[in-house]
């Protein structure tokens, strides 16, 4: 049974960055291309043991080593380039976004893989047009009841980093309305979106065994919640944001999440009895992420009123003293920017753009 453990949270502040890309042809549009890449040819140095592809053969999967605030940089640009050197030599280009705007899941190949075949086979129609690609950001935590209060306390902040990071206003060749389409299209398969509360590591630990064995997923890893107590890998893993082509926008992310994840510890430690949201308030501020993106506002953790992403980043950059979030929302969200360069240059204009 693959299940994890309270023994493997050992180290505080650890950093660990996974992101999925879309494998493109010279025009930019996904395509089969994941088993050429992962499995028929040998990788660059750093992306040994490195390298996975997802569900569909267009989408794969890059890992930084386990690194530390002053190197993660550099780890996320060099397996970024390598990936790029690498699919070149093939013939494909890598682009990144919340969705690609030019996959059309009807037309994509699945992975041969026995472990998505079997999900397709369970899920059927909502993980057979889940062409979702985006960005997990662990943190290392050394206690595990501590990463459990910590995943508990961070729901709230999530459609925070959503509304920044929203990135797929494109889904299966039309304009959904939406700023993060693959947040709400991801929410249609089972053990997704916003977990409840668990009172303590043994609590979580005994429901993961008890979906394993039950067989409502078929290992630890099927529980795709935006955020969970990693038990294998001994961290609060962020699932949030949707992929992004510019590794500044990455960078900053990972910037506020570790900072983020950290003052929870602290205050942990320090004994606070943190808020309990309930999720169906979670869920009504995760909408309002995924629809409004840089617009949308949020009712506060006091549950007294609103606050804007604005204010909220500006509380968040003050308090944490992180830079980065305040950065992207000065610019235009992804979303906008898809939308701007659809309307002036048209949709090849708009593939190129999502290029690494």
């Amino acid at each position: 049974m693959d299940l994890g453990s309270a023994e493997n949270f050992t180290e505080r502040g650890t950093l660990g960055v996974e992101e999925e890309f879309y494998v493109v042809d010279e025009r930019g549009v996904p395509t089969a291309g994941t088993d050429e890449l992962v499995y028929e040819t040998d990788p660059p140095d750093v992306l040994e043991g490195r390298l996975d592809h997802e569900l569909f053969k267009c989408v794969i999967e890059t890992q930084t080593p386990k690194t530390t605030p002053s190197d993660v940089d550099e780890h996320v640009r060099a397996v970024r380039e390598a990936l790029v050197e690498h699919a070149g030599r093939r013939g494909f280009g890598i682009a990144a976004a919340g969705l690609h705007p030019g996959a059309k899941w009807r037309e994509l190949e699945h992975a041969e893989k026995s472990r998505y075949r079997a999900q397709l086979d369970r899920i059927q129609y909502p993980q057979h047009r889940n062409t979702t690609a985006g960005l997990h950001v662990h943190v290392g935590v050394d206690d595990a009841d501590a990463a459990v209060w910590v995943a508990n306390e961070i729901r709230w902040y999530l459609p925070v980093v959503l509304a920044l990071s929203a990135n797929s206003p494109y889904w299966n060749g039309y304009d959904t309305g939406l700023e993060s389409a693959r947040a709400k299209i991801f929410e249609g398969l089972p053990n997704t979106g916003m977990p409840t509360d668990f009172e303590d590591f043994e609590t979580f630990a005994r429901f993961e065994e008890m979906m394993v064995e039950n067989g409502a997923i078929n290992d630890r890893g099927e529980l795709w919640y935006d955020v969970r107590p990693h038990s294998e890998h001994g961290t609060v893993e962020i699932r949030t944001p949707d992929g992004q082509a510019d590794p500044e926008y990455v960078l900053a992310f990972v910037e506020y999440v570790h900072a983020l994840v950290l003052d929870l510890v602290e205050r942990y430690e320090d004994g606070e009895s943190g808020y309990c949201h309930r999720r169906e308030l979670l869920d009504e501020n995760k909408w309002r992420a995924m629809r409004y993106g840089h617009d949308a506002s949020f009712i506060r953790r006091d549950l007294d009123g609103e606050i804007s992403l604005a204010d909220a980043v500006e509380r968040e950059c003050d308090r944490l003293g992180v830079t980065g979030i305040r950065d992207v929302l000065d610019c235009e969200s992804g979303a906008e920017r898809q939308r701007r360069i659809r309307d002036e240059d048209g949709v090849e204009a708009l593939y190129q753009s999502l290029l690494l």
